[in-house]
């Protein structure tokens, strides 16, 4: 039985179109066999869809110093559902931040912390100028996840 990797993404615009595509696939890179990935937008993400997965990648743009509306969306519907159910689900966050993406982290920090999901790496923040090795850092977070879910490594 395939493991199931959860991508809830916000993407608004190409360039975050592209680090989604890229977490995508890192994630499904041909040498990862045991692993399901699903990509969907915060506004499309049930709670049904977390419970189903082993793993989550959240990716985010930095809106007005916090996430973006449509992440925060997704937390404030799927919060209370899932907050005695996925204690200790493996996530990862990667944000596209046009200034620092401190306060940005800090507001998924809090809710994921409260939720009380476990932190696979520091979130990858695509600071400041669009940087096309941006799309490189989301394809080895994706393949990063998806291969230490494959191998049970978290």
């Amino acid at each position: 039985m395939p493991k199931r990797l959860l991508i809830v993404a916000h993407a608004p615009s190409r360039n975050t179109e592209r680090l989604r595509d890229a977490v995508l696939a890192g994630a499904r890179a041909p040498e990862i066999e045991g692993v399901k990935v699903e990509t969907l937008s915060p506004f499309a993400a049930t709670p049904e869809h977390v419970l189903a997965a082993q793993a989550v990648i959240l990716g985010t743009t930095e809106n007005l110093g916090y996430m973006s509306g449509a992440l925060k969306d997704f937390f404030d519907r799927c919060y209370s559902p899932l907050l005695e159910r996925t204690q200790g689900l493996p996530y990862a966050l990667y944000i596209r931040a046009g200034h620092d993406g401190t306060g940005t982290r800090r507001g998924v920090e809090t809710i994921v912390t409260g939720l009380r999901w476990r932190a696979i790496r520091e979130p990858l923040i695509c600071r400041g100028e669009w940087r096309e090795d941006f799309v490189d850092a989301c394809r080895e977070l994706g393949m990063l996840v998806a291969a230490g879910l494959d191998v049970g490594a978290i």
